[in-house]
């Protein structure tokens, strides 16, 4: 299991989403309730641009633990490139609040601008 899940990091690592997500597939059904089996998994639906099966498994993940600040943050990037911006500024607004890393700051920010231009326009 564990050589398993550390393969399937290297694979997303070297930019190969859809061998890790192949690597991740009995993981997924047999961690069931493994925080970090869903969030790699919805790490790698992102990078190869599935966003609705990324969002799935981000919010499996919050399910699982609601405190995860990164999921959070994920979840508002995976909607944000959805162009679900109202959604996405307000996962990234809980991420920030739970932990104020400048990613997170910087990301709330792209959006709320991006909210602040659509209204403009």
């Amino acid at each position: 299991m564990v050589t398993a899940f550390r393969r399937a990091e290297q694979l997303l690592e070297h930019r190969r989403p859809l061998d890790a997500l192949k690597t991740l597939a009995p993981l997924l059904e047999v961690e069931s309730e493994a925080a970090s089996v869903h969030l790699l998994a919805a790490r790698a639906y992102l990078a190869s641009a599935q966003f609705r099966r990324a969002e799935a498994g981000f919010l499996r993940v919050l399910e699982i633990d609601p405190a995860d600040h990164y999921a959070r943050f994920a979840l508002g990037r995976t909607l944000q490139r959805q162009s679900r911006l109202e959604e996405a500024r307000a996962q990234l607004r809980m991420a920030a609040a739970m932990d104020p890393r400048p990613e997170y700051q910087e990301a709330l920010g792209e959006v709320s601008a991006s909210i602040a231009l659509r209204r403009g326009a």
